[in-house]
This record gives C-alpha cells, structure tokens and sequence, in this order.
C-alpha cells in the first residue's frame, strides 16, 4: 500500500473524555495518521517520555494531571512537538498561559471534525516542512563538508583548493601561513590542519598577536619568571610550553613586534624556550606551528614590518583562503548550514523555515566585506529577530545592518567615500540597485516573459510589474540591457 505523508506523522491523543477521546482518533485515523490515544495523564506522561510524538492532542483540564503540567513533559522530550492545547473551559487566560508555555495551537470545545481535520493537518504540514528543510540542510552539509572532525564547508575550485593543500600538509610538521582576509576562516583552517595531523590528540593553541601589548605577549607565548617584573608572582610556563607535543597558531602575525620576532626564531628553529627574567633555556618543545595573517605578507617584509628569516621559517606551505565574494556557489550551502544551526540553538520549539530563492539571490548579491564571518552572523540575526514563518524572503533579511560598499551603484552614484550620505539615504540606494539588478535577471532568465519571472521570483505578478515600473524597466529594454 502507498504511504502518504500523513503516515508518517505521528499523533498522540491526551483526554478523559472517552467519547471525544474515540472520536478524535477515529478522524484522526481515517485521515492518515499513526494515533495513540491515553485517557489517562499518568499514562500519558510515560508515553511522551519513551516515545517521539509529532502532534500532541492534550486536554488541558485532566482530572489527575492537568495539561499545563504535561506540556513541559513533552517538548522536554521532543521541542519539536506541535502541542494542540484543547480544552471546555476556553478563556484569554488560559489560552495566553498555553501559548507561553509552547503550544502550537489552542483549540475551544466544541469542535467538528472538519475543525479538527483542518488544525491537525496545518501541524502535519509545519511538521514536513521542518523535516525538509532538516534534510536539505543535511544533504547540502553532506555534499559541502570536508571534514568529519572540523566543519568546514565549501564547493568553490579556489576553496577546495585551499582545502586540499591543507588536507596534503596536515600529516607532515611542516609550517603553514594561512593568508586571507578578516573572516574568511583562517583559525577553522589551523584548526583542520591540526585535527588530521599526528598531533591531533595534542593541544591547539593560538594566540592573537595584535591582541595583546609587546611586554604581555612575550609573557603569555614564552612565560615568565617569578619576580621578572612587578606583578609575577610565580613562574609561568607560556603558550610554547603549553602546547608541547601540539599545534601552536600565531594569529596576525605580521603584527607581533620584532623584538619578539627575533626571541620566537630560536624557538622555532630549535625548540628552545626561555622565559621572561631567564638567563637560561627553561625548556625544549616540540611544536608545530602554523601562523596566519590578513596583510601582505611580501609587503610587510619589504615594509620591514616581519623579518625575512621568520617569514621564511613559518611560511614553508602557503595557504590562500579565498574572500566569500569569489565563493558565490558556497552562499547557500553555509547559510543553510548556518541557519539550521541558530535555529535549533534558539528556537528548538518552532518549524524551521527554509530559504526562498529571492532570499539566496540577495545572500549572493551581497559583498560580504566581513566574509564568513558577516554572513554567520547575519543569519544568526535573521533567526533571532524572524516571527515564525515557513520561508525567509530577501525583505527578511537583516540587510539594514549590513555595511553599505564603498562603491557605485548601477547608476553611477557613489553611496560612499566622499560625500558620504545619510544611513537612510545610502540603505535606499543599495536597496534600489539590488531591486534593479535582480528584476532584469529573472526577466532575462524568463525569456521576456514576466509571468513567468514573477513566478520564479515569489512574487505575484501585479507587484513585479509595480517593481518594474518603478525602475523603469520593459521586458525588451531588460533583455537588451543584461546582453
């Protein structure tokens, strides 16, 4: 026999009333659905807490347990529950009480079965929905991930490039300069490296050279001596002691001061450590060591910014991260990863939605100066602030906090550098480019044929031809203009 979707959704009915409580199932059952019934709240509590419900049908006055008491059971065991709050005794008090707790919906008595049909089976489709978007998310992961030990996603030729010199380098003690722009991946990248070495069962460290001053960085990557200045009370072993035996990451290297530069070469060299105050080696390590910048790294060495013998010493594999403006293919598949991440993090009660295309289409339009990074917490932003939906749209997007580019928009009117304009004023321009430039594309795509552009854009067609009107665009001049 085929299965249907409802077959899959499971349902548990929670009332005392045992009339009602046949009802509803026989409904229920004849719609599709796998239904366990409990006339009783204490049988009830043991069935959630050993078995996963997609529905909850729950009487929120039982006679032994009532159901505000059972409501936490289930979403304890399983937050995604959609919990259908039914009771005699309807009011706005019990009804907010039920919502605040997290029940999907509230349904008064009495109800027909056409009621009951129709509120079940909105929950089967939140419940599918959410199920979809879980396995998309999951064949996307599946499909972009490098790594079963670090996450690290990404489908581009210049970034699965990257990936594979350092998959290639990771077994060695070779030392590896990751290069690349702010938030682009760098520490997940030495964090990789050192996940698939020998050395993975020992610690990684890093430590931001631009994060701390001269005298504390010295001190914190090789230690100090007690009474070696005011303030060191006892001795301590340093960051290059610390991770003996492991990986050891220098974080914007080029801005690590070049008195420290010259101590950190015979360490590197020869594994010798002396501390602040020391006038002897305190220690022998055996370190790997992979550093990282977002500089020049040519540059700062004829800028004498970083000495030539240590560039030479941490440099042996070079590692270029691509930015995420050269990694248009790689948008989706980490924002969807991203998505399912915060969403479960924040809102494990709720379906999670899915991203529409024109939501995709901005994601891509985007320059994403903060790369990675930016885009990580755009989606967070999004999850946090969204009201409940089944799709995120472009206009749901948080673009508002989004840095405006210092460039041209398509009509050649400069939103930044000199004549910098207002918050409002320059979010108007951006906004009205994108507008613009994704109305000519889905036209183009479409053939000419707007009907078919405002289908695959989401949007109905009165509005695309609005949007149209508004940037002055026509079929024929849109085809033209993108040729």
């Amino acid at each position: 026999m085929a299965t249907t979707p409802t077959s899959s959704i499971r349902v548990l009915i929670v009332e005392d009333e045992e009339t009602l409580l046949q009802s509803c199932a026989s409904v229920l059952e004849n719609d599709g659905y796998a239904v366990t019934t409990s006339g009783v709240a204490r049988e009830a509590q043991s069935l959630l807490r050993h078995n996963v419900f997609d529905i909850l049908l729950l009487d929120w006055y039982m006679s032994d347990i009532p159901g505000c008491e059972l409501l936490p059971v289930a979403l304890g065991a399983n937050p995604g529950t959609r919990v259908i709050a039914v009771t005699g005794k309807p009011s706005l008090a019990s009804s907010l009480d039920a919502t605040r707790m997290g029940a999907w919906a509230y349904l008064p008595k009495p109800f027909s079965a056409v009621q009951l049909g129709i509120l079940v089976g909105q929950a089967a489709d939140a419940v599918l929905r959410a199920r979809e978007a879980l396995q998309r998310a999951e064949q996307l992961e599946r499909a972009g991930q490098n790594s079963d030990k670090i996450r690290i996603f990404g489908r581009a030729p210049a970034f699965r490039d990257a990936i594979a010199r350092a998959r290639k380098v990771a077994p060695t003690d070779a030392s590896v300069l990751l290069t690349g722009e702010s938030g682009s991946g760098k520490e997940l990248f030495a964090q990789f490296i050192h996940s698939h070495s020998r050395r993975d069962t020992g610690p990684f460290l890093a430590v931001n050279c631009a994060a701390l001053p001269e005298a504390l960085l010295e001190s914190e990557m090789f230690g100090h001596r007690r009474g070696a200045f005011t303030g060191a009370v006892r001795d301590k072993p340093g960051l290059l002691k610390a991770a003996d035996g492991g990986t050891l990451m220098f974080d914007e290297l080029v801005e690590m001061p070049k008195t420290i530069q010259a101590k950190l070469l015979r360490a590197i060299q020869d594994g010798v450590v002396r501390r602040v105050g020391s006038e002897t080696a305190d220690a022998v390590v055996n370190v790997r060591f992979i550093a990282a910048t977002n500089r020049d790294v040519t540059h700062a060495v004829s800028e004498g910014l970083l000495r030539e013998d240590v560039f030479y010493r941490l440099g042996v594999v070079p590692i270029a991260i691509p930015p995420l403006r050269d990694r248009l293919e790689d948008i989706e598949l980490l924002a969807t990863w991203f998505l399912g991440h915060y969403w479960l993090k924040y809102r494990p009660d709720v379906p999670m939605p899915v991203l529409h295309k024109s939501a995709i289409a901005a994601l891509r339009a985007h320059p994403w100066p903060g790369n990675v990074r930016e885009l990580q917490n755009t989606i967070e932003h999004a999850v946090v602030m969204l009201e409940p939906t089944t799709e995120i749209h472009a206009a749901q997007l948080p673009f508002d906090m989004l840095p405006v580019p210092r460039e041209r928009d398509g009509s050649g009117v400069d939103i930044g550098g000199g004549n910098e304009p207002g918050y409002h004023e320059a979010r108007d321009r951006l906004l009205e480019t994108f507008d613009r430039e994704f109305l000519r594309r889905a036209i183009t795509k479409a053939g000419g044929n707007v009907s078919k552009a405002a289908r695959r854009a989401g949007i109905d067609r009165t509005s695309f031809y609005r949007l149209m009107g508004r940037h002055g665009l026509k079929p024929d001049v849109a085809d033209r203009r993108l040729a």
